[in-house]
């Protein structure tokens, strides 16, 4: 007799008997700490950019908020154009800048 069943329960994975919680999700209030830090000076504060720093550089800035998470991790572990990486932000760091970001959607 064959028997199939789920392991998977209310977001939750059973495995050996232990339960895994999910990952908490992040804080766009720690997110902001972060953001304030690392992204702010070329950014702004409202994600509109920062003009001196658009004009500097010789770019256009797109306002944040609307991208998609893989694209705002992509753009902070990577660049984007002109954009260094920000080596200094990573994981749960990461997660909640782009949490915070998603508020700055106008």
């Amino acid at each position: 007799m064959i028997r199939s069943f789920s392991f998977l329960a209310c977001g939750s994975v059973i495995y050996s008997g232990m339960m895994l919680a999910p990952a908490a999700a992040a804080s766009a209030k720690d997110g902001e700490a972060v953001y304030t830090a690392k992204c702010k000076n070329c950014h702004g504060a409202d994600g509109s950019g920062n003009p001196t720093i658009a004009k500097m550089m010789n770019v256009t800035m797109k306002p944040l908020g609307s991208e998609a998470d893989a694209d705002i991790k992509t753009a902070v572990t990577t660049g984007v154009g002109k954009m260094k990486p920000v080596t200094t932000v990573a994981g749960t760091d990461l997660d909640n800048v782009v949490a915070y970001v998603h508020t700055l959607k106008k």
